[in-house]
């Protein structure tokens, strides 16, 4: 799971500004009903990428598909991977964020390496590429490694890959990128969350007990069902995956900072923003169908009851 979000003073200034522009420019409500198909969580279950996983959508949530993830990210100033398999958003008055999930056939990833990460090497070359690519690019543009809040963690079991990393941009704005990789058959699952900083810690205990933990690769997709002599093998491991699918020495000659600013571009102030007009939307919508529903189970005004009538005698 990646997570992108910006840190600075500026942030409610800018954030009132971006939805400012959001709503003026191009309201969320025209389409969101129209062109979306969101699904209420129940409890059933839907299902994600082409038979590749499910997820037991609770209460509270609700759900787009791939498709429909790509279509929301586009309309509110976003920049879809190509790669997304479904979003599920929460409808509760506390929480604001909205998950991502996306998937890379990227062969089958070996874990061979799980116990000869190198978190300091891996550090250094995200520093090395970065300040190449930063080389003649305006400071708004640049961006900087600090180090790891998290090394890179793998569990065995899970077949699951946890890190996260700290910088900042070259206006002193504070990065925290929080990843999840889960290991498939034939790639990985990356799941993105997008929140405010401030509410980083309440968001990601939220999101990790009511969807990651609904979240199921099917059968035949799992990282045990992978077959050698079939399927096709990555060409990097688990240090490969940290450094965003490439090899060591690919990531410092090209560096990630492209890829990263280009992700804050999707993941950034305006999709947050935006995000603030989809969830107005489908509280709304909710309040709506709770009322309509609680005014359906209401009787009737006039049913009080009158005097009771003799019974009529049978006839003869």
């Amino acid at each position: 799971m990646r997570t992108y979000i910006r840190q600075s003073k500026t942030w409610g200034a800018k954030c009132a500004l971006a939805m400012a522009l959001a709503w003026s420019a191009m309201p969320f409500f025209a389409h969101a009903e129209s062109n979306l198909n969101w699904v209420e969580g129940s409890g059933q279950t839907v299902q994600l990428g082409d038979d590749l996983a499910e997820l037991k959508l609770k209460k509270d949530y609700v759900y787009l598909d791939g498709k429909d993830s790509m279509t929301f990210q586009k309309e509110n100033g976003g920049v879809p991977s190509g790669s997304e398999i479904g979003a599920v958003f929460p409808m509760k008055e506390d929480q604001e964020w909205v998950l991502f999930f996306e998937y890379e056939e990227s062969g089958h990833i070996a874990d061979k390496d799980k116990d000869k990460i190198d978190a300091n090497a891996l550090l250094n070359s995200y520093k090395e590429g970065t300040e190449g690519a930063n080389k003649g690019k305006p400071a708004a543009d640049q961006l900087f490694i600090d180090g790891w809040e998290q090394e890179p963690k793998y569990d065995e079991k899970l077949h699951s890959l946890t890190w996260t990393i700290l910088g900042h941009t070259g206006n002193n704005e504070k990065l925290v990128n929080y990843n999840v990789r889960l290991l498939t058959r034939k790639g990985y699952v990356s799941a993105v969350l997008v929140t405010d900083p401030a509410e980083l810690t309440k968001s990601r205990a939220t999101m990790e007990k009511d969807v990651l933990s609904a979240f199921t690769i099917k059968n035949g997709q799992r990282y045990e069902d992978f077959n050698p002599a079939t399927d096709k093998k990555s060409e990097f491991g688990l240090a490969g995956l940290v450094l965003g699918g490439a090899g060591i020495a690919v990531a410092k000659k090209v560096g990630l900072l492209a890829v990263m600013l280009g992700l804050f571009k999707k993941f950034g102030i305006v999709i947050v923003a935006a995000l603030a007009g989809v969830w107005r939307f489908l509280r709304g919508k909710k309040k709506k169908t709770d009322a309509e529903t609680e005014q359906s189970q209401e009787p009737p005004a006039d049913q009080t009851p009158g005097p009771e009538r003799p019974a009529t005698p049978p006839s003869l």
